[in-house]
């Protein structure tokens, strides 16, 4: 497919979406070719006078993690207090190697890093709300601050984190892009296929790249 060519506009922003030592290849939940979108990041990055970095940083033991869970495997699924929830391998603990942003990621310019998924009780995909769906990183009010109207989407992974992002955004009122070259998704059991069509039923636009 052609790439797009899209003005980025004073207003824009460019959300990087846990691209971390733990996501990509060696890592503990390493996304297949997870740092291949690094280069295409570090690309785009200078075209955002608005650019903010999340990171995965668990405490041990989080909920979230299989081995806090008897009997249970990684990519099961349970029912927690709030919601269903996939238990994955221990992964993005805070202050550890692994939940390092990639030491190839060079985004200077960024303005904001986000971490989430602190509460050792609630896991959290988004970077605009954790997945209790109450609990406001104040992500959206901070970009509303800068005047940004539109938001750019990359990252990792593409059905999980990025996806989840993209879908608050546009729920918080932002003209929301994902840009999937710069993404890669982790694609199991349907979930990429689930992810891209629940975006693009909320009016996300789905771009192969932006030229």
């Amino acid at each position: 497919m052609a790439a797009t060519t899209t003005a980025i506009a004073p207003g824009d922003a460019l959300l990087v979406v846990d691209v971390q030592n733990c996501f990509c290849p060696g890592g503990a939940l390493a996304v297949p070719e997870g740092d291949a979108v690094v280069p295409v990041i570090n690309a785009l990055a200078p075209r955002f006078a608005n650019v903010v970095l999340t990171q995965d940083w668990h405490p041990a033991g989080h909920i979230s993690f299989a081995s806090q869970h008897a009997g249970r495997q990684p990519f099961e699924t349970i029912a927690l207090p709030y919601g269903e929830q996939v238990l994955w391998p221990d992964h993005a603990v805070q202050a550890t190697p692994g939940a390092e942003l990639h030491p190839a990621l060079a985004v200077p310019n960024a303005r904001l890093i986000l971490r989430k998924g602190m509460n050792p009780l609630v896991d959290s995909y988004s970077a605009f709300l954790e997945a209790d769906r109450k609990s406001d990183t104040g992500l959206a009010a901070w970009l509303r601050s800068q005047g940004v109207t539109r938001v750019f989407c990359v990252g990792l992974a593409l059905d999980y984190c990025v996806a989840w992002t993209a879908l608050d955004a546009r729920a918080a009122g932002f003209d929301v892009t994902v840009i999937e070259n710069a993404c890669r998704a982790i694609d199991a059991n349907g979930s990429l296929a689930a992810a891209r069509a629940s975006m693009t039923a909320a009016g996300i636009a789905l771009l192969p790249s932006l030229d």
